[in-house]
């Protein structure tokens, strides 16, 4: 008998999407946090097609869009007054694997990570930001 019989050949997937937004703010002005939805949308309730013949745009209402049930975890600046803060970085390196090996510890592998930059531009763009998208998946209980 082979081990693989057990194993159901339609395993349903689900997938989780962690986000880590960092602030490279000059100053230690910005806001660093990891965010996690805990309702579920469904992307079609918000898709028009557009078409030749129908090009109207999409009407969705964007309060129905959004999420209001979500955790906030806090991460610090990679900035503070003085400049760049090693510490900083440090501290939400473990925040952030806190996070990771909990989602593990939940039955969720991680399967993809992708990031992002949009920085200082210079004089007068006080902006910037790096954010983390950690993408888990499990099979669906």
């Amino acid at each position: 008998m082979s081990l693989f019989a057990f194993i159901e050949s339609n395993a349903q997937v689900e997938y989780k999407v962690i986000t880590s937004v960092e602030s490279i703010v000059p100053n230690g002005l910005g806001r660093s946090r990891i965010i996690s939805a805990n309702e579920e949308k469904n992307y079609k309730d918000y898709t028009s097609t557009q078409t030749e013949d129908d090009n109207e745009r999409n009407k969705s209402d964007r309060g129905d869009i959004r999420v209001k049930d979500f955790d906030e975890t806090k991460l610090l600046n990679f900035y503070n007054i003085a400049g760049i803060r090693f510490q900083n970085i440090a501290a939400n390196d473990a925040v952030i694997t806190s996070k990771i090996n909990t989602m593990i510890e939940e039955g969720w592998e991680l399967a993809f990570v992708t990031s992002a930059v949009e920085s200082d531009a210079g004089k007068g763009d006080s902006q910037g930001i790096f954010i983390t998208r950690y993408i888990f998946k499990r099979n669906k209980k």
